[in-house]
């Protein structure tokens, strides 16, 4: 399995798969665990981070404000000086989110409060395309000053600190970014903010923020109202980040689809705003168990055996979408070998990720023979007919990379890969570990 950086990689089709593997840190977690730290008085111990470069551009953001980082480095327990709820320092330098979504965002909400202090934000070229007013407009209501491209949709940002005030935010979307900007923005207001979802996205700031010692409530139907009283100090903590669910994805559908696969994924968050993707594969009747149940640091954690078996195809819209988003590229492909259409609507929220996810999923896999139809907000997928090996592009996105080696594992002939470097943006080991399940 050859392939360097430039030079497309070699996918072999075919092949056995087995053995346990254990995937890297959840990436929300991980970035949540550095940025409370950072504003905690004393010191967070973060073990199980994530080591790849979305976490590291929240590093280096935090770093260049004054806090304190030890070198994060696969199997290192990472070590957090916090400066405290306002003690992050205006940087000399533009601070630079990389191609994390989640930095920019998070780094709106945790800066518009600081009074007097400003703020410069930008990243590489597809960050620099990603929608941010969704985050800027709502902090607006609390008296944020965010200024960039495009009316402020699009970086360079320019955050200049004010005095915010607490006020009741319903969001335009359910997403887990724009909440835990709004959330963080909240700790230095004036007053209680109380954030209103259309539906309830994933948790990992609330449980993680009343963990650090917020005062922080959650109530209203299905857990969509958060709110926020100011006042509190956070606190450091002891942190475990369990593996991602979403890296977890890619072995679970290989190991449902690969001809006598038998895997077992070791320490899955399990938390329940995000096993959408579990949800999917029970309706598709995927041999899927879930063992060694337990709870790390108030998050549900279990080991995921899957083994090989028939797939049903699905239907899922938007009710589930805040559970799966990004698991939507892996799903697209298992539907490929299902005997059936399979349908996904609901899933807008793809076009503004690291690429137009929909499109470039459809691209990929109807240049390897797929039957599929882009819609403005999913895409329909006749399954069961053989896919062939193609040359394929990740198109730069980390997601779409891991998604086509799993296809190109199941396809007709031998696959190349252009850009399959871009896994490593939450999954630095994917190719090792494939290479390892593989012998």
């Amino acid at each position: 399995m050859s392939g360097t950086t430039g030079s497309p990689r070699d996918l072999k089709a075919g092949g056995r798969l087995g053995g346990r593997v254990r995937v890297p840190g959840d990436k929300s977690i991980s970035h949540r665990a550095l940025l409370f730290g950072a504003i905690a008085e004393g010191t967070t111990t973060i073990e199980g981070l994530l080591p790849a470069e979305d976490p590291i551009s929240t590093a280096a953001c935090l770093r260049a404000m004054g806090a304190v980082i030890s070198p994060i480095e696969a199997g290192a327990v990472i070590e957090v000086q916090g400066v405290g709820l306002d003690g992050l320092q205006e940087p000399s330098e533009v601070l630079d989110c990389g191609n994390s979504g989640t930095t920019m965002r998070l780094m709106l909400g945790l800066l518009a409060g600081r009074e007097g202090r400003h703020f410069v934000l930008s990243g590489d070229a597809s960050l620099r395309r990603r929608p941010m007013q969704r985050v800027g407009q709502p902090l607006a209501l609390m008296g944020a000053e965010v200024r960039g491209r495009n009316g402020g949709n699009f970086a360079p940002l320019a955050v200049q600190g004010q005095p915010l005030h607490g006020a009741v935010v319903g969001t335009p979307v359910a997403s887990a970014q724009v909440k835990s900007a709004l959330l963080l923005a909240a700790l230095t207001a004036k007053g209680p903010s109380t954030v209103i979802e259309p539906a309830h996205s994933r948790d990992h700031s609330e449980r993680m923020l009343r963990a650090f010692g917020a005062d922080l409530e959650v109530g209203g139907e299905m857990g969509r109202h958060i709110t926020v009283r100011p006042g509190a100090n956070l606190r450091g903590q002891h942190v475990v980040v369990p593996g991602d669910i979403s890296s977890a994805a890619f072995w679970l559908v290989a190991g449902a689809l690969v001809p006598g696969a038998d895997l077992t994924i070791e320490n899955v968050g399990l938390n329940p705003t995000r096993t959408g993707v579990l949800e999917v594969l029970e309706q598709m009747q995927a041999r899927i168990e879930v063992l060694n149940q337990r709870d790390v640091a108030g998050e549900p954690v279990g080991d995921l055996r899957v083994r090989q078996g028939p797939l049903q195809p699905f239907n899922f819209g938007e009710e589930i979408m805040p559970r799966l988003v990004d698991e939507v590229p892996i799903l697209a492909v298992a539907a490929c070998f299902c005997d059936g259409v399979s349908r996904i609507s609901g899933a807008s929220e793809l076009r503004v990720k690291e690429t137009d996810r929909l499109a470039v999923m459809a691209r990929q896999l109807k240049a390897m023979g797929a039957s599929i139809e882009e819609h403005d907000d999913g895409l329909t997928i006749h399954g069961g007919q053989p896919l062939r090996g193609a040359a394929l592009d990740s198109e730069t996105d980390h997601r779409v990379a891991m998604s086509l080696a799993v296809a190109a594992m199941l396809a007709e002939g031998d696959s190349t890969l252009a850009r399959s470097e871009a896994a490593a943006v939450s999954y630095p080991g994917f190719w090792s570990d494939l290479e390892r399940l593989r012998s």
